[in-house]
């Protein structure tokens, strides 16, 4: 089998000078991040803003929440984002007002192209919105948006936007009631 796209996708640079240096400072400055005690959500806040986020009012991240690229993330208002929790944000990712992102939880805003031979980085954009919730240890793919009110079950890999109000559970996930949300 020809292993020629291995040297296309390692000579690939994919991400700018400045994207790099970006990363290298907040590789520096997590560890204040991390270290914080967990009252300190104002902190934290400052330090994802001093980073590119756009982080609204009341928003609580917890200090053992992993975020990629900060720049890449938006909190809305009095939005939560729970312990261990992992916002691989090499695309963007934005979480409405006053949804739960629970501990564990996963949103992954990068891919791979795998009908590429080189297989190119993706950036497709996760949405969480307004007043959802993403249940402990679940997964939300790439190019996803869980909708206005909608739950994501715990350990559910989403995979497809389910509408707003739709509560999806499972591996895949798929749509096992609605929230009121729809009402």
């Amino acid at each position: 089998m020809d292993q020629s796209w291995v040297k296309t996708n390692r000579a690939m640079r994919p991400y700018s000078p400045r994207q790099q240096w970006g990363r290298i400072g907040w590789a520096l400055a997590h560890p204040l991040f991390r270290l914080s005690p967990r009252p300190a959500w104002g902190l934290r806040r400052a330090l994802l803003r001093l980073f590119g986020a756009r982080v609204g009012g009341g928003a609580r991240i917890d200090p053992t929440a992993c975020i990629t690229m900060p720049w890449n993330l938006t909190l809305g208002e009095e939005c939560a984002v729970g312990a261990g929790a992992l916002l691989y944000a090499l695309g963007p990712i934005t979480i409405g007002p006053r949804a739960t992102v629970s501990q564990g939880a996963h949103l992954c805003a990068g891919t791979h192209d795998w009908r590429d031979p080189a297989r190119p980085l993706l950036r497709p954009p996760v949405m969480i919105g307004a007043d959802a919730w993403v249940c402990a240890d679940a997964f939300i793919g790439p190019g996803v948006t869980l909708g206005i009110g909608s739950i994501a079950g715990a350990r559910a890999v989403v995979m497809r936007s389910p509408g707003a109000g739709c509560i999806v559970a499972g591996n895949p996930a798929r749509v096992i009631g609605h929230t009121d949300a729809t009402q």
